[in-house]
């Protein structure tokens, strides 16, 4: 259940790009570290931005590989740390063990491997949160193929310290919802592709639909049985396939099961530069799923209007990014404070002000790259988009 076989040359960008990256800004860390779990020592990627603060709590977002990869292909294909720039999360790419077929897995009980990865989540859980401020009600799970199954094991079996959780290319085993036992409502986003011929959208004898594990969460949430189903824009024609996204709303506290049909979509992640047909450009899943994750905390839907919640968890939004034409800023004030757009190497491309609580700032002149944004005495990381 590969994602997508990773060439030489790729893995080669891969790591030309992040040596780049950690050349132009060493505030941020790319960390590989290991833990011991059940006897063997677990490996891990974590991705702390240059924002983070000790000190100040900030969410942890699990992030699983499929079988037959590994976390620092997942680091790259399924990328949040643009998004973890400015949002300020913590991103950790845990690494599976090797099956009886010499594949990389994480334990989800498909077959004989009796490595406890459940408690390895848990462990690498607690291990990072002694290490760094992690909001204990605002851990999230996603991951990618037999890290999307991984995912749903944990809503099922892990719900006490899981808030929300996303599938891309995953689903649930058949006989799961029988034994899922998640102790609160559990906000579901899943990602699929109906030419998926890896997990199949119409399943098979061990993996359930795609509907059907839509239905369960629904169900379980107490959410409107139908769901509000809106068009994607086919943006990208040249990707062979198009999108739809299906809301069903109102479950339990505030809880939400939200769809994303990728219609001819194959098993790849949508949005990834390393896909080809079949691979949806139409919706970036990294933006959806943060999109959605931040919503929720492990008690339900968090409550925007605060203005505590406001200042105290994330002052200052910047969104898209990666940015195309604009970025959105929004704050808590109309105050006027003063902004520079710089490169890596400190000249200034763009400067103003801002003067209002919900500011556009148009980028169409600025060229691709990676740029620094500072607005009063907040700093931001930018990427624009080609």
């Amino acid at each position: 259940m590969r994602i997508i076989p990773l060439t030489i040359l790729r893995l080669s960008f891969f790591l030309s790009l992040s040596l780049c990256l950690s050349l132009v800004s060493t505030a941020q860390q790319t960390i590989n570290g290991t833990i011991t779990h059940g006897g063997l020592q677990r490996e891990y990627i974590l991705y702390v931005p240059a924002i983070y603060t000790s000190g100040t709590s900030v969410p942890l977002i699990l992030n699983f590989h499929g079988y037959t990869s590994n976390a620092f292909e997942q680091l790259n294909y399924g990328d949040f740390r643009p998004i973890a720039d400015t949002a300020g999360f913590i991103v950790v790419h845990p690494m599976g063990t090797v099956d009886l077929l010499g594949n990389t897995h994480f334990n989800v009980g498909w077959g004989t491997s009796q490595v406890d990865d459940l408690g390895f989540a848990a462990a690498l859980i607690d291990s990072l949160s002694a290490s760094y401020s992690i909001d204990q009600d605002r851990i999230y799970t996603t991951g990618m193929s037999n890290g999307g199954f991984m995912s749903y094991y944990l809503a099922c079996e892990l719900s006490d310290r899981i808030a929300a959780m996303a599938s891309v290319t995953g689903t649930m085993n058949v006989n799961q919802p029988a034994t899922c036992s998640p102790t609160h409502p559990m906000p579901v986003m899943e990602i699929h592709g109906t030419a998926d011929a890896t997990v199949p959208y119409t399943g098979n004898i061990l993996f359930g639909t795609t509907p059907a594990a839509i239905a369960y969460w629904v169900n379980y949430d107490h959410c409107d049985p139908t769901a509000v189903i809106t068009s994607i824009p086919d943006t990208d024609q040249a990707d062979g396939c198009t999108a739809e996204h299906q809301v069903y709303s109102n479950g339990d506290n505030g809880s939400t099961v939200e769809h994303y049909k990728i219609i001819g979509g194959e098993h790849t992640w949508p949005g990834s530069n390393f896909g080809g047909v079949g691979t949806n450009q139409d919706i970036d899943a990294c933006k959806e799923i943060w999109r959605f994750f931040s919503k929720y905390d492990i008690h339900g839907l968090i409550n925007t209007t605060s203005t505590a919640d406001i200042t105290t968890t994330n002052p200052m939004q910047i969104y898209p990014n990666p940015a195309g034409d604009y970025i959105m800023i929004e704050r808590s004030t109309d105050a006027p404070a003063t902004f520079t757009l710089n490169t890596m190497m400190g000249q200034t491309v763009l400067s103003g002000s801002v003067d209002m609580s919900k500011y556009r700032m148009d980028l169409k002149t600025i060229p691709a790259g990676i740029f620094i944004l500072t607005i009063g005495q907040e700093t931001f990381k930018i990427v624009k988009a080609e």
